[in-house]
């Protein structure tokens, strides 16, 4: 890292430029392939020293998060935040509406999406998007997955239960967004997502590893 810095009430680091290709736009062999070293990277990050921080949910650049538990932070996902201000309006005003938002509540990341919580929120983050890049999806990421924690160590405890109030708080987070930027066809994806999370029963998803 050559500089870390902020202005206007945001965080920037500078560093030496890492030339490659976005995770985003690998074809599905070559994700499957990057995959075992991409759990191995996130693993990592969950053993980084965080001694010294405070709270849980998004940090700022002085080590502190605005929570006080992890659940309070998962929680929080249908408050308005300055980084996605006016959502709840737009959905309102969208025709769509706050119903999936108020369903998927009582059913229960570059930098900006960076959290202090479960590193396990990682996997669910991978397992929510996979869908959505129909390049991936030849790549069994499920089986990945069950492959790698069965390697590193015993399987989560309450994998499945976790994983899916996981996926429910990335979809509210998506919606939240997509309202705040006007994506509409995305909006209505991540609704359908919502209401079937939160309809079914923990872990009764298609998203979540079979066999976990």
């Amino acid at each position: 890292m050559t500089a870390l810095d902020g202005a206007e009430g945001r965080a920037y680091a500078v560093s030496g430029r890492v030339r490659g290709t976005a995770l985003d736009d690998l074809s599905g062999e070559a994700v499957a392939g990057t995959l075992p070293r991409l759990l191995r990277a996130l693993d990592a990050g969950a053993r980084v020293d965080v001694a010294g921080t405070s709270g849980y949910g998004i940090w700022t650049p002085d080590g502190r998060a605005p929570h006080a538990s992890w659940p309070e932070a998962l929680l929080a996902i249908g408050t308005e935040t300055p980084r996605v201000p006016g959502w709840r309006a737009a959905l309102v005003d969208s025709g769509i509406g706050l119903g999936p938002v108020e369903a998927g509540i009582t059913g229960v990341l570059d930098w900006g999406n960076a959290l202090y919580g479960d590193p396990l929120y990682d996997a669910a983050w991978l397992l929510h998007w996979w869908p959505w890049y129909p390049g991936w999806r030849p790549g069994d990421l499920h089986a990945a997955l069950l492959t790698h924690w069965r390697a590193t160590g015993p399987t989560p405890a309450h994998l499945r239960e976790r994983l899916h109030a996981y996926l429910l708080h990335i979809a509210l987070d998506a919606l939240a967004f997509c309202s705040y930027r006007g994506r509409w066809d995305e909006v209505r994806a991540h609704v359908g997502t919502v209401l079937t999370l939160a309809s079914a029963g923990e872990g009764e998803s298609v998203l979540i590893p079979a066999g976990a």
